[in-house]
C-alpha cells in the first residue's frame, strides 16, 4: 500500500486521538496510515503493485491452505502497540487466532509475517522508517518486501533478539520459515507479468 510521502512532509496542526481515527476510518472511502496522533492519506497503488500484492498474496494462500494460518489482504488494519502505529500493510499472515487491539476491535495485533510491495515513493519508508516500527510486534517473525523495480523478495527475519536478512532474486525463492513455505521468485513475478499482458490484451480489444 502506497503512502502519501508529501502527506508525511507536511506540518500536520492538529493531534488526533486513535479513537477520532477509527470514527474518520468508517466515514472515509480512502485508506489512512495513523502515527502517534497524526493520520496521512495511503493513496492508491500502480496496477503494477496490485498485480503483485494480489500474486503474493494468491500464492501465500495456496500454500498455507489447510493450515491454521490465514493470509489477509489490505484490507485488514494492523496495530502496532508501541509505536503508536495503525497501518494496512499489502499483505499479512495470522496463525491461530486474530487478537484484536482493545481500542480497535478491526485492527489485529498478532500478524507473524507482513507483506509490503514497494514503489517509487514508498521504498525508503517501507524499509526504513516503517520496518522499525514492525519491529515492535511482539509476534512478527518475518517481514517481506517485494521490489516493484525488479524481481526480487527480502525477507528479515527475528532470530533471537536481533533481524536477519535475505534477498532471494530471479531464479531462487524467499524462503519464510515462520510459516513453511517457500514462494518462488520467478513464479510470482512472471505470473503478474502475464496478468498484465492479458489486461493490455484486453484493453486493446475493446477499442473502437
Amino acid at each position: 500500500m502506497v503512502r502519501s510521502m508529501s502527506a508525511r512532509a507536511a506540518a500536520h496542526p492538529v493531534f488526533y486521538s486513535l479513537r477520532e481515527y477509527i470514527l474518520r476510518e468508517q466515514e472515509s472511502p480512502l485508506k489512512h496510515e495513523y502515527l502517534a496522533g497524526q493520520i496521512y492519506a495511503m493513496a492508491g497503488g500502480t496496477p503494477e503493485h496490485a498485480l503483485l500484492a494480489s500474486v503474493i498474496s494468491a500464492k501465500l494462500s495456496a500454500a498455507l491452505d489447510g493450515s491454521r494460518c490465514d493470509v489477509y489482504s489490505s484490507d485488514l488494519r494492523i496495530r502496532v502497540r508501541k509505536a503508536d502505529l495503525t497501518t494496512y500493510p499489502d499483505a499479512s499472515v495470522v496463525c491461530g487466532q486474530p487478537r484484536t487491539d482493545p481500542e480497535d476491535k478491526n485492527s489485529v495485533i498478532n500478524p507473524i509475517v507482513i507483506v509490503e510491495v514497494t514503489s517509487k515513493s514508498t521504498e525508503k519508508y517501507d524499509r526504513g522508517e516503517k520496518f522499525e516500527h514492525y519491529k515492535q510486534i511482539p509476534s512478527l517473525q518475518e517481514y517481506v518486501i517485494v521490489s516493484h523495480s525488479e524481481p526480487a523478495i527480502e525477507v528479515r527475519r527475528r532470530v533471537g533478539g536481533r533481524w536477519t536478512s535475505r534477498v532471494a532474486r530471479a531464479g531462487e525463492q524467499a524462503v519464510l520459515s515462520s510459516v513453511d513455505v517457500a514462494l518462488d521468485v520467478d513464479a510470482i513475478y512472471q505470473a503478474a507479468s502475464r496478468a498484465r499482458s492479458r489486461r493490455s490484451g484486453d484493453s486493446r480489444r475493446r477499442r473502437p
